[in-house]
């Protein structure tokens, strides 16, 4: 496996590249919404003072290990930042890890997840990642349709009391081998 940390991605609509501060609006816009959020295994934030804490606790110090993917989604054509994708995870062993999303809610239903989940797991495979994984809740049946058109394949399911919002949650899983 190559080491790398969150190379920039272009695809035809998108840049996925690292977060910056400027992009502090954005973030808490995607962050903050109670629908995009509703099935992420954190509350919504409550501030840009919540977002800053969380992108200099959390993001970049993911920035500062030797491998990382953790991509701001950018819409080209506006220059906004409409999202996030990244792996979590990651073990340099097995060349495996977990792939996560979250898109603003104004742009569900345009390809957006699919179009930078297809362009991430192209990118893993370039650097050496023999599997991903992936789970959802079944409630969020939106996100399973992007894990399929993404050529991921469902494995089984699992029941698991989440936290920290302490809710019993049926997820699937999903994997796709890369080598």
């Amino acid at each position: 496996m190559k080491k790398l940390n969150t190379p920039t991605i272009n695809t035809e609509r998108l840049i996925l590249r690292k977060f910056t501060d400027s992009d502090l609006n954005d973030m808490y816009e995607i962050y903050s919404d109670e629908e995009v959020n509703k099935f992420l295994p954190w509350f919504p934030f409550q501030s840009i003072a919540e977002t800053k804490e969380y992108l200099d606790s959390k993001i970049y110090k993911k920035y500062k290990q030797e491998i990382a993917y953790f991509h701001a989604i950018e819409e080209k054509a506006g220059h906004k930042v409409i999202g996030y994708i990244g792996v979590s995870g990651i073990k340099e062993e097995e060349g495996s890890a977990e792939l996560g999303y979250g898109i603003l809610k104004g742009y569900w239903g345009k390809g957006i997840a699919t179009e930078a989940s297809k362009a991430i797991l192209q990118r893993l495979k370039q650097d050496g990642f023999k599997f991903i994984i992936a789970t959802h809740d079944v409630n969020n049946v939106g996100s399973g349709k992007v894990l399929e058109k993404s050529g991921m394949t469902y494995q089984y399911s699992y029941n698991e009391q989440w936290q920290p919002k302490n809710i019993p949650v049926t997820f699937k899983l999903y994997r796709i081998d890369l080598n």
